[in-house]
């Protein structure tokens, strides 16, 4: 079985414009990411793909496996898509190009986590503080006791009937009885779902929520999640990468 990774790196960004191309400590942030899924053992190739001719020229600086795409997408997964019609591949690994701590185990644990009933893999971690159950920015996620996603939501969910307000105005920590889990966007398919994906039309909730991935519980497709401890540090906003220059520091 054939497994890569794909990072998709889009140059334009509303809220922090060419972020891929940010330097962290002498390399740009694409080329932190790309470092870092070079550490995963169970990957076979890596490949950036991108519609910008800036990010595709930095890319060459470090790699080769750097693939022009059309400027007409309107999501990650419809750019990867089209890169792996191509490829001779069995699962693809999405790692988003703003990632750059991105932690090698996890991106095998999802390489490693598919079967023969299992189309879509993706990833998520406990939430302890209640300021990030209250962010709106966080993507929750809920799961059945197959590890199967529920819902996605940027409200929180479940909704905790009992002290719920007790809860949200008097604690900062969660208590440990209660699960509340982040979800990553981190994801896995097999080549063969990932084309059929690509080809749903948007639907309601998707569109709603702003999230891509209900389109496939919509859809009446699972998505198996894997739990980590890894907590994705993305680079969105200028404190994001204010943070992320904090932490190459440390390293």
């Amino acid at each position: 079985m054939k497994k890569i990774v794909v990072i998709p790196a889009r140059l334009n960004s509303t809220r922090l414009p060419n972020k891929v191309l940010l330097d962290l400590k002498g390399k740009s942030v694409i080329q932190r990411v790309y470092e870092q899924c070079l550490k995963a053992k169970s990957i076979d190739e890596i490949f950036i793909a991108t519609d910008s001719i800036k990010v595709y020229d930095n890319c060459l600086k470090f790699t080769d496996d750097v693939i022009m795409t059309k400027d007409t997408h309107q999501s990650g997964t419809d750019r990867i898509a089209e890169v792996v019609e191509n490829l001779e591949c069995d699962v693809v690994i999405n790692v988003q190009g703003d990632e750059p701590f991105i932690e090698p185990e996890l991106i095998d644990s999802l390489a490693n986590a598919f079967t023969n009933d299992i189309s879509m893999v993706s990833a998520m971690h406990k939430i302890d503080k209640v300021d990030d159950l209250k962010n709106h920015n966080a993507v929750k996620v809920t799961v059945d006791n197959q590890s199967n996603a529920l819902y996605f939501s940027r409200s929180i969910i479940p909704h905790h009937r009992d002290d719920w307000e007790l809860l949200l105005s008097h604690h900062n920590s969660i208590p440990k009885i209660l699960k509340f889990y982040r979800h990553l966007g981190v994801y896995g398919y097999t080549k063969e779902f990932l084309l059929t994906y690509a080809n749903m039309e948007q639907t309601y909730l998707e569109k709603v929520e702003k999230l891509e991935q209900l389109r496939v519980l919509e859809n009446g497709y699972k998505i198996k999640m894997i739990e980590t401890t890894y907590n994705s540090t993305g680079i969105d906003t200028q404190k994001d990468y204010q943070k992320a220059l904090e932490l190459i520091d440390e390293i």
